[in-house]
């Protein structure tokens, strides 16, 4: 992989951790927020799944350079679900 795609790559890593911070914190103490991750998950599909699979198209990156990069990025999703399922579950 070319460095100034690694480059990229981890400017949009630190999107998505930024992305995941910002939506943790409007999770309420009331709960009934598992919005929020679904939120995400449309942040990641609409900015940088086309990003990644123009990076694919381009020859960039590898078909599996491109899926560990998206799996990565759901993976932050995920995690949001469950802190907020944890959360909701602590105040209830």
């Amino acid at each position: 992989m070319e460095k100034n795609v690694r480059k990229e790559l981890d400017t949009l890593r630190t999107m998505v951790l930024n992305w995941k911070r910002s939506y943790l914190s409007y999770a309420t103490p009331e709960g009934d927020d598992g919005f929020l991750a679904d939120e995400f998950s449309e942040e990641i599909s609409r900015h940088v799944s086309p990003l990644i699979r123009r990076l694919f198209e381009t020859r960039y990156l590898s078909h599996s350079e491109a899926c560990e990069f998206l799996d990565y990025c759901y993976a932050q999703v995920e995690e949001v679900r469950i802190l907020v399922s944890e959360t909701e579950e602590k105040q209830g």
